[in-house]
């Protein structure tokens, strides 16, 4: 009885403890929107290529990957400052920013070390997406979070595995770039939206309280 008491009340904190993470991350919804954005701005830029290089493609991962970094840490900074442990934010920005060091180190790398470098990235930013629903509560989105994470880990294995090559122009692996980037922006423009939503509704609730 004594044991399962104890569970009990260690499934109720855990439960509180993601409900107040989940209002965390609602209330800086606007984070997670910009990065949806950031996203959809890497395709267009993309687009607006006449004819993309390997160069200028490298060049436009590095300023999306870092300004997505930027903003993951800003997130999980916020999030400390009110107590909440999204320490997998922080991870995730600080991989972004070391990818984007790498980058900017060696800008004239070759097409396979790029691919080798994006297919790594992307499981390694997947998989501390997929941690951090671990920490939202259902009702926040936590299939939304958890889709985008599958999305960046099942680009990357794929890139590794069945993507450009070497030999590859720069338009295949511009396309590639795409089919990460455009189902990632999605997932997290519908995650906004409905963090958005509970957070006016937990607003709304604090204020008819007050």
């Amino acid at each position: 009885m004594a044991v399962h008491i104890a569970h009990q009340s260690e499934s109720e904190h855990r439960y509180a403890h993601a409900d107040t993470m989940s209002v965390g991350l609602a209330r800086n919804w606007w984070v997670v929107g910009i990065r949806s954005g950031l996203a959809a701005a890497f395709v267009i830029t993309i687009l607006l290529f006449p004819k993309p290089t390997l160069g200028a493609l490298v060049l436009a991962f590095a300023a999306y990957v870092a300004a997505d970094g930027a903003m993951a840490l800003v997130a999980g900074i916020r999030a400390m400052r009110r107590g909440e442990r999204w320490q997998t934010l922080i991870f995730e920005g600080t991989v972004n920013l070391s990818v984007t060091g790498m980058v900017l180190v060696w800008p004239a790398m070759a097409a396979a070390a790029f691919v080798r470098l994006t297919s790594v990235w992307a499981i390694m930013t997947g998989a501390l997406l997929l941690a951090a629903a671990r920490r939202l509560s259902l009702s926040h989105g936590r299939w939304l979070l958890a889709l985008a994470g599958l999305v960046s880990v099942g680009w990357g294995v794929l890139a590794a595995t069945v993507g450009p090559s070497a030999v590859s122009t720069p338009e295949t692996m511009a396309w590639w770039l795409i089919g990460y980037a455009l189902p990632f922006a999605a997932a997290l423009l519908v995650l906004t939206a409905l963090l958005q939503r509970r957070h006016k509704q937990s607003s709304g609730s604090a204020w008819n309280n007050a």
